[in-house]
C-alpha cells in the first residue's frame, strides 16, 4: 500500500470442471508443495474468471485479457522467463468496474507441447494469466495447470550389454534389459564377473537425474541421486552373476527431456559402482530414456477396475 496504491480488485480463475479433474502434486519449492489440475496435449483449457471491486469503489481500467502461457524460467536468469506459447483474448474494452464481473474464457484444443516440469534450476509451467490494465499499475493474477505428454520413444528398445574394467586387476560385464523405460517400469540386468583380482566389499546401483540449462557459456549442470540400493555385499568371485531387478514406480520420476526449446535437458542415468576394501569406487554410467504411457495415469476404483483420470 505503498502512497496508498492498494490493489483495488481481487481476481479469481475457476477452471471447468476443477473439483472433479485429477490432480497432481507438485514440489514448487525446497520445501513446499502444491497441486494443479491435469491437463493433455490439444485438450481445451475453459474456465470462468471473477473479478470483485473492494469496498464498493468503481475501479477504471484500459481493458481486461485473459492469456494462456507456456514458460520456461530459468533460475539463474529471474529476470528473463522465456513464453514459447501465448494465446490471448480481451475480455472488456477500457471502462469502469462497479461490481463483482464474472467473465468466461476458452482455449480451444490448445497445443501443449511439452510436459511440466519442476526442477532444481528450471520450471515449465502452464498458466493462465489475467491482466486488468490500470494507468499505474496493472493487476495481474496468474493460476497453474499441469500438463502430461505421452511421447514414446522414436528409436528402438535394445538392450544395453558393455564390458568394463581395468587392466589385469578386474573385468566385468553387465547387462540392462532395455535402453527405455516407461515409469512404472521395471529394470531387470545382471552383473556377471570375468576376471576379480581386486578385493571388492560391496556394489551399488543409483540412478541419477542430471538436469542440464542453459547454454555455453552460461550453462549449468545439476545432477541429484533419485535412489541408491546395494546389489552385492562382499567379495565376489570369477564367474559369479549377480541379479538386477529394479521396480521404477516407488520413485519421483519425470520422462526424459531434451533440449527442451534449446533451453534445458533433464536425462537418466544409471550408476554402477563398485567399492574395494580401500574404499576406492570404480563406476559405470549408462544413459536410459524414461517415457510416460497413457497406462500409468491410470488409477484404481474401489472395484478393483482400472479407470483413466
Amino acid at each position: 500500500s505503498l502512497f496508498g496504491l492498494t490493489v483495488p480488485v481481487d481476481v479469481e480463475i475457476r477452471f471447468n470442471g476443477q473439483d472433479q479433474r485429477k490432480q497432481i502434486e507438485a514440489k514448487v519449492d525446497k520445501d513446499r508443495k502444491e497441486k494443479f489440475p491435469l491437463y493433455f496435449d490439444g485438450e481445451t483449457v475453459a474456465g470462468k474468471i471473477n473479478i470483485r471491486v473492494r469496498d464498493g469503489k468503481k475501479v477504471e481500467h484500459n481493458g481486461i485479457k485473459v492469456e494462456f502461457v507456456g514458460s520456461i524460467e530459468l533460475f539463474y536468469d529471474r529476470g528473463n522467463h522465456y513464453e514459447f506459447r501465448t494465446i490471448q483474448q480481451e475480455l472488456a474494452m477500457p471502462g469502469e468496474l462497479r461490481n463483482t464481473t464474472t467473465f468466461d474464457f476458452e482455449f480451444k484444443n490448445v497445443e501443449k507441447q511439452y510436459e511440466s516440469y519442476h526442477g532444481i534450476n528450471v520450471k515449465l509451467r502452464y498458466f493462465v494469466r489475467v491482466t486488468v490494465m490500470r494507468r499505474l499499475a496493472d493487476v495481474v493474477k496468474e493460476q497453474d495447470i499441469w500438463v502430461h505428454s505421452y511421447v514414446m520413444p522414436a528409436d528402438g528398445n535394445n538392450s544395453i550389454k558393455m564390458e568394463v574394467g581395468i587392466e589385469d586387476c578386474l573385468h566385468i560385464e553387465f547387462e540392462y534389459n532395455k535402453s527405455r523405460y516407461h515409469l512404472k517400469d521395471v529394470i531387470v540386468g545382471k552383473i556377471y564377473f570375468l576376471l576379480v583380482r581386486i578385493k571388492i566389499k560391496h556394489m551399488e546401483l543409483s540412478i541419477i537425474r542430471r538436469e542440464t540449462t542453459g547454454a555455453p557459456p552460461n550453462q549449468y549442470n545439476e545432477s541429484e541421486t533419485i535412489t541408491k540400493f546395494e546389489i552385492m555385499d562382499g567379495a565376489p568371485v570369477r564367474g559369479e552373476t549377480i541379479p538386477i531387478r529394479l521396480f521404477l514406480g516407488g520413485f519421483e520420476l519425470t520422462p526424459t527431456f531434451r533440449d527442451v526449446n534449446m533451453k534445458f535437458s533433464a536425462r537418466y542415468y544409471l550408476n554402477l559402482v563398485l567399492v574395494d576394501e580401500e574404499n576406492r569406487r570404480y563406476f559405470k554410467q549408462q544413459e536410459i530414456t524414461i517415457f510416460r504411457r497413457q497406462v500409468d495415469d491410470e488409477v484404481v476404483d474401489g472395484q478393483g477396475m482400472l479407470q483413466h483420470s
